[in-house]
Parts: structure tokens; sequence; C-alpha cells
């Protein structure tokens, strides 16, 4: 049995003059702290900004979060690949297509490449099936920027026991899934490397931040700051 076939380059064309960026990586690896600083740099150079998450970021996206993250019974492998493209779906549909077409940045943490880490290679799916999957659920949407947090699974791991909180479905799986997790994330990367900047995430926060800010600007062509100007802002 086949997947979906991806759509033809026509239906990833978009209009309005957006920028789409994602941001992937394992657990605990500063996905919000480093979209948290990108929408705060953007904001106060003029930019609107949308800021949005995976699973989650409509009403009907928080259900279906609850659900993948946070139910306590067994979800069959599939069925967790069908609700995630289903939280896609309509998060693309109602919040992100909308917001671009606006001329809108939307920042998003995680996007189709976390199913083909986690339910494509974690849970030991077909990972080509499950990208295919949402690219369909999405009308072939890709983002301009895909910035990929990698670091080692332990030292994550110590974050997150830091954090002091319950770990999720996903978070409290093996090592050996993380592992799978982290391989697959780079090679996502390694096949699509004008979409990817891939950073090392055990390096200071700040520096990652410019890193990032470097790669937006380039795309933006510069950021537009309050006062509707156009040029490098550090």
């Amino acid at each position: 049995m086949t997947g979906p076939a991806i759509p033809p380059a026509a239906e990833q064309e978009r209009t309005g003059g957006g920028l789409f960026v994602t941001f992937e990586g394992g657990d605990g690896v500063g996905k919000t702290t480093q979209a948290a600083l990108l929408d705060t740099w953007l904001s106060e150079r003029g930019r609107t900004v949308v800021r949005t998450r995976e699973p989650g970021g409509t009403e009907v996206g928080e259900l279906i979060r609850d659900i993948v993250l946070h139910h306590r019974g067994d979800i069959a492998p599939r069925a967790e690949a069908l609700l995630y493209a289903a939280d896609r779906a309509h998060h693309i549909a109602t919040v992100v297509r909308p917001a671009l077409e606006r001329g809108e940045v939307v920042i998003q943490d995680r996007y189709l490449d976390s199913s083909v880490a986690y339910q494509g290679e974690g849970r030991q799916l077909k990972p080509t099936q499950i990208r295919d999957l949402s690219l369909w659920a999405t009308g072939g949407l890709l983002p301009d920027l895909t910035v990929l947090l990698d670091l080692d699974h332990g030292v994550a791991r110590g974050r997150l026991d830091a954090d002091d909180k319950p770990f999720d479905r996903l978070e409290a799986e093996r090592e050996e899934f993380h592992a799978r997790v982290r391989e697959r994330f780079l090679a996502i990367a390694r096949a699509e490397p004008e979409r990817f900047l891939v950073l090392d995430a055990s390096r200071p926060a700040s520096d990652l931040a410019a890193d990032i800010r470097a790669r937006v600007e380039a795309l933006l062509g510069g950021v537009p700051d309050a006062r509707g100007s156009v040029g490098a802002h550090g």
C-alpha cells in the first residue's frame, strides 16, 4: 500500500508576502524560548507576528493536543498519526494560511517534520507516508525556514527533569525512541538543506537567537521597523 502522492508544485504556491518559520527538535531543546525571542525581535521592528504551535493553535487543535499528549490509555500509532494530521489540516486552513496571505510572519512550534520524526521514525511507521499524509492535509504547504535545534537526548532530558513537570506521552518514551527521532530530524535536514537552519542547541540562547535573526532577516530582505524603514537590525 502506498501513501497519498505529494501534491504538485502548483498546490504549494500561496498568495501574500508572509513568512512561515517553524521550530523543530526533540523535547527540551529550547524551541519555545527561541520562538519567543524571535517573536519579540520582529514585533519590536514593526512586523505583525502570529505565534502558534502544533498540536494545538486552535480550539479544535487544543482538544486534539489533549488526546495525543495526555490521554492515559494506548493510542494505536496510525491513529496517533491521523490525529496529528487532522490537527494540522485545520490549523493550516484557519490560522497559518490566512496569516501568510495577510503578509504576516508565522512562527510555529512544530510542524510536519515532527510527525515524520515522531510518528514516522519513533513509532516506526513509514516516514515517507507520514510526510505525504501531512502534505495532503495542508495542501502542500512547506515552511520558508525550519530551524532545527539539535541536542543530545540525555542533555535534553536533563532540562526536562529540571522543569519538574510531568512528562507527556511522547516525552515519557524510552531513550531508543528519542534517539530515532533525533536521527530522523537530522536526516530530513540533510535532504532539504535550503529549508533548514541546523543549530547546536547546547550553545547559549543569545547566540542561537542571533543566528536565527540573521537568517530571517535575509529571507525578509531587511526587517521593517516601527517607522516603516527597511534595513539591518542588530
